[in-house]
């Protein structure tokens, strides 16, 4: 995919209660002083009270604006195609298989490759990290489980929440073990992956001590690597 993606394994303005320095750099990227921020909080059911974070902590400092595609007031019904007018497309936590499911029937993977393509960052946390990649570890269902239905706009399989969550570790490993998962990115709260045409150019994280790995499968197992990560500041 040709464009620039954010993905963090948790963290951000969703768990506070102003930006945080991933957030902040993730507006630096766009190189504007006030740029167009969308949410996209489809994986939470457009839940009010996540939306009116995300306003809260970009307010005064980018353009902020909401797809909801479950029509909640007031934010109503916008056609999807505004997402191309966008600097950054910014997609929250919550369920991914749904969110997949919906975003398809509202033909957003092909408005977010162009956008993405035309300069557009696209960014998202937990299931807004997992949508991008071929498949990923996700508790869409429950338990935690394998999905292989993701977007592919970057390759192989991503697993947030990495340290943060009991069994992600534990579950990731022997998925990519087995070869039930592509070998991937294992992110922890607080730390972000920067990805430039499918490449991946930084890790980045706002608070020490939350770590982001390479995990691939090798013939005794599982092969975790744990990559530089540059703290914010």
């Amino acid at each position: 995919m040709i464009g620039t993606v954010l993905t963090l394994g948790g963290g951000g303005f969703s768990d506070r209660d102003t930006a945080s320095a991933i957030d902040d750099h993730l507006l630096a990227l766009t190189g504007k002083d006030e740029p167009k921020v969308c949410f996209v909080p489809t994986a939470s059911g457009d839940a009010d009270p996540y939306i009116e974070r995300f306003v809260a902590a970009f307010k005064g400092r980018a353009e902020t604006s909401v797809l909801s595609l479950f029509c909640h007031d007031p934010w109503g019904h916008r056609d999807p195609a505004m997402l191309l007018t966008q600097d950054v497309v910014y997609v929250g936590g919550g369920s991914t298989a749904n969110l997949l499911a919906v975003w398809r029937m509202h033909g957003l993977p092909d408005i977010l490759r162009t956008a993405a393509a035309n300069g557009t960052i696209l960014a998202g946390i937990s299931a807004g990290m997992n949508c991008w990649f071929e498949a990923s570890s996700t508790d869409s269902y429950g338990p935690l489980a394998l999905l292989h239905d993701g977007l592919g706009f970057l390759p192989g399989s991503a697993c947030p929440h990495y340290l943060e969550e009991p069994d992600r570790r534990e579950k990731y490993l022997g998925w990519v073990a087995a070869g039930d998962l592509p070998g991937g990115y294992a992110v922890d709260q607080h730390t972000a992956l920067v990805f430039r045409n499918g490449q991946l150019v930084e890790a980045v994280s706002e608070e020490a001590g939350h770590p982001a790995y390479r995990v691939d499968r090798g013939p005794d197992g599982a092969v975790e690597t744990e990559l530089p990560v540059r703290l914010l500041v």
